[in-house]
């Protein structure tokens, strides 16, 4: 079972705007609770112990409301970022406070009516990330990768019996894949804590090395990423 997970809650929040002028994006409510609390109450059904979250803008707000977790049994501990650092420096950031173990990340700004379930971790050491897909919104026709259902394959390219899918921001990730020798493969430097950069390449060279594995998840999921959106979950939430 793992017992960690990470939620992205640094960014600025620009596409909400105004909404997120005053008000850090995980904490805007769908129906009256925000969302971040949702995460938090699902992690601790799921059985996580602790969650690191990242916080940058606005982000004394989200620490003052979640504070330590305790009110959902929880031990909470925050990567506080001067400077929002992007996915993948926000990640690299908050790796000493991770663990060597796998663990959940989630993006803060997605809501699902529950989790997604993962399978078992494999024994061997191929899988780095295990991703969650959904089929593709109205608002991200082409998605983000190519994906067999049947054989699990997943690519970056389009081969036949493949269809393209959508990243949830939902993941199961190994510490390892952090290492030095992956992150000079994908950006073709190293990187220091602090340095901001984005996840993507660092995803697709797991992809392309076969160190990635996904499903794709079925339930209700929403990329909560403008004041429509939230309006629309906030009226149509099942």
């Amino acid at each position: 079972m793992i017992k960690t997970a990470m939620i992205f809650a640094a960014g600025e929040g620009k596409r909400m705007q105004p909404l997120t002028l005053h008000t850090p994006k995980p904490l805007l409510k769908v129906a009256g609770k925000p969302l971040i609390f949702w995460h938090l109450e699902r992690l601790a059904a799921q059985g996580v112990q602790q969650v690191v979250i990242n916080v940058s803008y606005l982000g004394q707000q989200i620490m003052d409301a979640v504070q330590d977790g305790s009110a959902w049994g929880l031990k909470v501990v925050y990567s506080v970022e001067d400077t929002p650092l992007e996915t993948g420096g926000g990640l690299l950031k908050a790796r000493p406070l991770l663990g060597e173990a796998p663990f959940l990340l989630i993006n803060g700004d997605v809501w699902c009516a529950e989790l997604p379930n993962f399978p078992p971790i494999s024994e061997s050491e191929d899988e780095l990330i295990f991703m969650q897909l959904v089929d593709n919104p109205s608002h991200h026709p082409e998605g983000d990768f190519y994906f067999a259902s049947e054989s699990g394959l997943l690519a970056n390219k389009h081969s036949q019996g493949m269809l393209s899918k959508t990243f949830a921001g939902i993941s199961r990730i190994h510490p390892k894949m952090l290492d030095e020798q992956w992150l000079v493969a994908a950006y073709g430097k190293q990187f220091q804590l602090g340095d901001a950069f984005i996840l993507s390449p660092l995803l697709r060279l797991m992809i392309d090395k076969q160190r990635a594995k996904a499903t794709v998840f079925k339930g209700i999921w929403v990329d909560v990423g403008t004041p429509q959106r939230l309006a629309d979950l906030n009226a149509n939430r099942l």
